[in-house]
């Protein structure tokens, strides 16, 4: 393992803490005086991943993996559970589509290749995209900025700032101008620029649903008049600290748009952390990115095994 990749595995450890103390103090209590696996382990254990904000759907799917692994092997000690529940969640992730670990070293599959950045207000989406744009260039890559997010007052401006602490060049019109008209002019000139990394920001709140979801849907139209196939990818962001409203807000926006990538931000502040796993189980769609923290590198690429290492180490 090289100096960087320690480097990012230790800031996983440090930004995973509160959850890994969280979920081993509850496990703990759950297996308490018992030397083996029985109903009444598995009772405490669905509670612990219900309360460590797993989700109810996905902590069955687990618990009744557990199960199954129990009968088959008709005793199980306790001191087992831990590396059993580390070998489940990771299978789990496994096969709900965590993608494989692409790092923003990798070649592209597409230049530009157009980023739309989605979600509520105060998720940390302004942050996160700065963040990319940083990743992205010290990768060697040539990143634009979008500033389509013109609802906000706050919004163009908080951008802007993060395009010059990056050192990127971004496109913005006034405040309550059209934005898929930004959109347009973002990718004009990202194409002719020769550009290879295109981030759009959008609104995180309109009036209503229906707004959001129409201009959203007004946003991809406008830019495939551009690129037929952008954005290629819609990632959402979600405020891991929140528990059960990510999904809530998952719900909501993937009805919205085609979301195809997720990030969760702010997992180093909560013992919520759990969340990652049930969001990615629920919606098939993989976790590209999460949040551990304030600096630049605290955004990390997820890499799933190493997530699950860091939860249960």
């Amino acid at each position: 393992m090289g100096l960087f990749s320690f480097d990012k595995k230790k800031n996983l450890d440090r930004g995973l803490e509160k959850t890994k103390e969280s979920v081993f103090k509850k496990l703990s209590r759950a297996v308490v005086g018992k030397s083996r696996v029985d109903d009444e382990v598995l009772d405490n254990l669905e509670e612990v991943l219900i309360t460590s904000d797993v989700g109810v759907e996905t902590t069955l799917r687990i618990i009744e993996r557990i199960e199954s692994r129990v009968a088959r092997d008709k005793f199980m000690n306790t001191s087992e559970l831990n590396s059993i529940l580390r070998e489940e969640i990771a299978l789990l992730l496994e096969e709900n589509n965590s993608g494989p670990v692409v790092g923003f070293d990798k070649p592209l599959p597409a230049k530009p290749y157009v980023i739309m950045v989605v979600g509520v207000n105060g998720v940390g989406k302004t942050t996160t995209i700065g963040k990319l744009a940083h990743h992205f260039k010290n990768a060697g890559k040539d990143v634009l900025l979008g500033a389509a997010d013109t609802f906000r007052a706050a919004a163009v401006d908080q951008l802007s700032i993060w395009a010059g602490r990056v050192g990127v060049e971004i496109v913005k019109q006034d405040m309550g101008s059209d934005p898929a008209s930004v959109a347009f002019d973002t990718l004009s000139s990202a194409v002719s620029g020769n550009k290879d990394v295109v981030i759009i920001d959008t609104a995180g709140r309109l009036h209503n649903k229906v707004n959001l979801m129409n201009e959203l849907s007004k946003i991809r139209r406008v830019m495939q008049k551009v690129i037929p196939e952008a954005p290629h990818e819609v990632l959402l962001i979600l405020d891991g600290s929140t528990g059960q409203n990510a999904f809530e807000q998952a719900k909501q926006f993937t009805k919205a748009t085609e979301v195809n990538a997720l990030a969760l931000t702010k997992l180093d502040g909560t013992a919520k952390g759990g969340v990652v796993i049930g969001i990615s189980d629920q919606f098939q769609i993989p976790v590209k990115y999460i949040g551990i923290g304030e600096k630049l590198e605290d955004l990390q690429v997820f890499d799933r095994n190493e997530f699950v290492d860091s939860l249960f180490s």
